[in-house]
């Protein structure tokens, strides 16, 4: 199945290292905070069946849908994400592990994909990046295009809590994380439509920063 996508290269995105600059950095510095750990726990979410359409949002440079893809190679996997320099990235990166997702360039606020279409979106470190009028936008789009008994399986950093240790404080600090927690990401999701559980919590970085798992359908 081919989606129309109509993409506004004039929008302003966060590229997916947070700076050009550090692109060629990304896949080292997500490795050293545990994130392909945390991707393969976020994987376990999904009950993946051949055939089933699956999203990585915020693909990025694509270690999350080429993990897709080989684990399940009978299923369609899609990578969306604004960056194009990423894309280019994961493209290249799919083509040395000899996987075939599909990578495209779209926004989370605007799928390009049509109602009831997909059968699980997988987001990971993604949620914070979002500004906080696209984040509900997000949630919606993505409660528009998941089929009847589809489901969203997120993990995203939490803000700091008065409880932390103050390194994990100063490393949870950032302006982008203090609306992340398991309270209001919760709300934000039942405010879209869907039906939302913490599915586990982590602590990552040498526990200087803690992760969490929600699944919504």
């Amino acid at each position: 199945m081919k989606d129309a996508m109509l993409v506004d290269n004039r929008r302003p995105y966060l590229p997916a290292a947070g700076h050009d600059f550090f692109l060629p950095f990304y896949d080292l510095i997500t490795k050293l905070i545990g994130a392909d750990k945390v991707r393969r726990r976020l994987l376990e979410q999904g009950e993946l069946k051949a055939g089933q359409r699956i999203l990585d949002l915020g693909c990025g440079t694509g270690t999350l849908a080429i993990e897709l893809k080989r684990a399940h190679p009978q299923v369609e996997v899609v990578g969306l994400d604004p960056d194009p320099k990423a894309l280019a990235r994961a493209k290249h990166k799919a083509e040395r592990a000899a996987v075939t997702p599909r990578f495209q360039q779209g926004y989370s606020d605007a799928l390009p994909f049509p109602d009831s279409s997909l059968d699980h979106v997988f987001s990971s470190f993604v949620f914070h990046h979002l500004e906080p009028e696209t984040r509900q936008a997000t949630l919606r789009e993505v409660r528009r295009v998941l089929k009847p008994g589809g489901s969203l399986h997120l993990v995203d950093f939490l803000r700091a809590e008065s409880g932390d240790h103050s390194l994990r404080r100063l490393f949870q600090s950032h302006a982008r994380l203090q609306d992340n927690s398991e309270e209001r990401m919760l709300k934000l999701m039942s405010e879209a439509g869907l039906s939302p559980t913490v599915a586990g919590r982590e602590a990552v970085l040498f526990g200087l920063a803690r992760v969490a798992y929600f699944q919504a359908g």
